[in-house]
């Protein structure tokens, strides 16, 4: 994989040739701190509160554009009307000052990766900011400079539609996924023609709306707060995110894009970032509804003193900016102080010295380089649920293959949500690649079956049935299509929808080995039909590559690596479900539970024990955080401690050996967890500290270290102070959070 990389990396740097190589050098910050200055004081109001003002679209918006009354297009792609409008801005206006290009790039511009939860599941940092890269050269060829993402909202509902979106319920690899997502749209200087900036979304909290509901309330202790849902942020702002979004959502009463702790207090006076703040679309308005602004006025009010530098849509600043300055309401250094960060960005991105695109000096979209990544991003996110009998690797010598389900050969709805500027030419399906691969050795019998996921009707069913009988395997592609995730599409139960659960049942009957390949935006409750099929690959929704992908681990080409971002409920009721819970004052025990269906009758009250579970579920989920098997064995031991007692303020060093005990070549994904047993606030069950991908070869074995400080110890107490408090803590290096070698360790003063 590191030899893709490099070889990536140097084909990218030849194809953008000297033009690209060897862009003039960034200013330095105190250069541009002049040249805003010097614009500053060259500004009308109106001229500023243009640069405040975002507007959905190109067309229509020239003569705007030319009075220098927008700063910012967003939703904009067509090249020749993006060089038209900055030819305005920048020839036509007083001031020239170029516009500012944005779009959701979210996991692909042209070439589609997998959904970001995908991405999670690689534990991949450097593959993921590979992707990144690749999407940022992509979009900043057409003339887009600026994306709104990476999400980094932990996500710990699966019936909200954005976890889509999302790295999942783990604050510390969404971190990891979010940086490496800034950097790869980012690169180290903003200057450069192929780097956009990127926007750290949704500040913050998003993940935790309320019963999965988009836009939904949200309750997030202040200690939860920052422990959990700040800290992607914070990690991004250390990388130098260039801006940040506000969300839809409330927090504890309060919206996000009115509330002034958290983009003051935390982000600007804690964090010094020097970025600008963009409204979510039309959230300013939006906390009219809400009930804490009275009208759009109110609402321009609210946002500016919160923090908000630039409007989405809405035009609430353009109408009421001028009238509050003149009731002094908010000052022109508020105003100025709001330019002054547009303005920053616009300078780091040297839009002023090139603000045209020339899409001749890009690599091509979707080129062989661009589809290898996705391909090898596509077979890393894979993860492997089940593999009964050892159905999988299927042998190379099959000759008869029933191919099912409505998702095996749909180019659009492999993509995912988000995937605005895909062509569906681009994708290669599951079938497509089976075709491909299989040749004339073996035939391949495809039945849709079911119209859509969602499709009811059973009338297909007997040629399903028919062709899986005549083959020596069955493979499924089932699922959800992408319009089921994303925003605004939450679901109150989370299963196979349509009848598909049906059409499993009625093939499971034949008796044929089976195998599910699991395409969706989300972990579905799958546990129904999980003792129907022999082998389960869930690859979420996979992108452009995601058929050859699936293909190469249908046939061992490449083993199984990707692991859980999420937890997998056994069903909707047992939501929220997550790793890294409390233990609670009683916690659960495997030898009290009894399932519903063999409670006595009449039995005492008391008698089954009195701890924390569902009498119908338990208290264990389907699949934990961090799982995923592979074509070989890789076995843990010898974990050793560098130390038993550490002081505060040094380190300690947590090591493991790691053997592949199979006949296959495979990845390995090394997790270390930590749990601190006594805290001024109560600690999780297990943290999430470190994870290393290893690649082994069949018999060899790897010493895996992992060096942690007293510092990645750290908690908010109740002061809201950030401690390492001494005690006891135990260490676990797993292949995922629910098993692996336990050691424990002192922290001492």
């Amino acid at each position: 994989m590191m030899q893709n990389i490099l070889t990536f990396t140097v084909t990218i740097f030849i194809l953008l040739g000297p033009e690209m190589s060897l862009y003039s050098q960034s200013m330095s910050a105190q250069e541009i701190e002049l040249r805003i200055d010097q614009l500053i004081e060259k500004m009308t109001i109106d001229d500023k509160i243009g640069q405040m003002n975002q507007r959905n679209g190109a067309d229509g918006r020239e003569d705007a554009v030319r009075k220098g009354l927008i700063g910012s297009i967003l939703n904009e792609a067509d090249t020749d009307k993006i060089n038209a409008i900055q030819r305005i801005a920048v020839e036509e206006s007083r001031l020239g000052i170029p516009v500012l290009i944005g779009r959701d790039v979210i996991h692909g511009f042209r070439t589609i990766f997998p959904i970001p939860l995908g991405l999670a599941a690689t534990w991949n940092p450097e593959l993921v900011k590979k992707g990144a890269r690749i999407s940022a050269v992509e979009a900043a060829s057409v003339g887009i400079r600026w994306t709104f993402g990476p999400m980094m909202d932990v996500s710990r509902d699966a019936r909200w539609g954005r976890i889509a979106e999302s790295f999942g319920e783990d604050h510390y690899l969404t971190s990891e996924m979010s940086v490496a997502m800034v950097q790869g749209f980012q690169t180290d200087d903003l200057s450069r023609p192929d780097a956009i900036a990127a926007c750290a979304k949704h500040y913050v909290g998003y993940g935790a709306a309320e019963g999965g509901r988009d836009y939904n309330t949200t309750y997030i202790p202040e200690g939860l707060m920052r422990e959990v849902y700040l800290k992607p942020f914070q990690a991004s702002v250390n990388a130098g995110v260039a801006t940040i979004m506000s969300g839809f959502h409330e927090i504890n009463g309060i919206p996000a894009t009115g509330n002034t702790f958290l983009l003051k207090n935390v982000l600007r006076d804690e964090w010094n970032f020097d970025g600008f703040v963009v409204s979510d679309w039309a959230s300013i308005t939006e906390m009219i509804p809400h009930g804490f602004c009275a009208d759009e006025k109110d609402a321009a009010l609210k946002a500016i003193n919160a923090g908000v530098d630039m409007e989405m849509a809405s035009d609430a600043y353009q109408k009421f900016i001028k009238q509050l300055l003149a009731e002094n309401k908010i000052t022109m250094d508020m105003i100025d102080a709001s330019v002054r960060s547009i303005l920053r960005v616009k300078f780091k991105l040297a839009l002023f010295e090139n603000p045209y695109t020339d899409p001749s000096k890009f690599p091509a979209i979707a080129n062989p380089e661009n589809l290898e990544c996705a391909r090898e991003s596509a077979v890393q996110s894979i993860v492997m649920l089940k593999n009964d009998k050892q159905v999988l690797p299927l042998s190379k010598d099959v000759k008869r293959i029933a191919v099912i389900g409505p998702l095996a050969d749909d180019p659009f709805e492999q993509l995912g949500t988000w995937s605005f500027d895909k062509n569906i030419d681009d994708t290669q399906t599951p079938l497509q690649a089976l075709r491909e691969f299989i040749g004339e050795t073996a035939k391949i019998d495809y039945v849709k079956t079911l119209e859509t996921s969602r499709t009811k009707s059973t009338d297909e069913f007997g040629k399903a049935i028919e062709a899986v009988k005549n083959s020596d395997v069955a493979l499924l592609f089932l699922g959800e299509e992408a319009i089921l995730s994303g925003e605004a599409h939450c679901r109150a139960e989370i299963n196979l929808p349509g009848a598909q659960e049906q059409l499993i049942e009625e093939i499971h009957k034949i008796g044929k080995p089976t195998v599910l390949v699991v395409m969706a935006g989300r972990p579905l409750t799958i546990g129904s039909v999980l003792d129907k099929v022999d082998a389960v690959l869930y690859a979420f929704h996979p992108g452009t590559m995601g058929g050859p992908a699936i293909v190469d681990l249908l046939f061992g080409i490449e083993s199984p690596s990707g692991k859980l971002p999420v937890t997998f409920p056994k069903m909707v009721g047992q939501i929220p479900i997550y790793y890294n819970h409390k233990n609670t004052g009683r916690p659960p025990r495997a030898d009290s539970w009894v399932h519903i269906d063999n409670i006595p009758v009449r039995v005492w009250q008391t008698s089954l024990g009195n701890e924390s579970h569902y009498l119908d579920a338990g208290y264990t989920p389907l699949f934990p955080f961090g799982f995923g098997l592979s074509y070989t064995q890789f076995k843990y031991s010898n974990l050793k401690l560098s130390s038993k007692k550490i002081k505060l303020g040094d380190k300690i060093t947590i090591s493991a050996t790691i053997k592949n005990a199979g006949d296959v070549e495979a990845d390995e994904i090394v997790q270390l967890y930590i749990r601190d047993l006594v805290g001024d606030r109560t600690r999780p069950v297990k943290e999430l500290k470190g994870f290393q991908r290893i690649r082994l070869q069949p018999g060899e074995e790897k010493s895996v270290a992992f060096e942690i400080s007293t510092d990645d110890l750290s908690f908010y107490n109740q002061k809201m102070e950030l401690v390492t408090e001494p005690g006891l803590f135990h260490v676990w290096i797993a292949g995922d959070s629910d098993s692996g070698l336990r050691g424990e360790f002192e922290v001492v003063e």
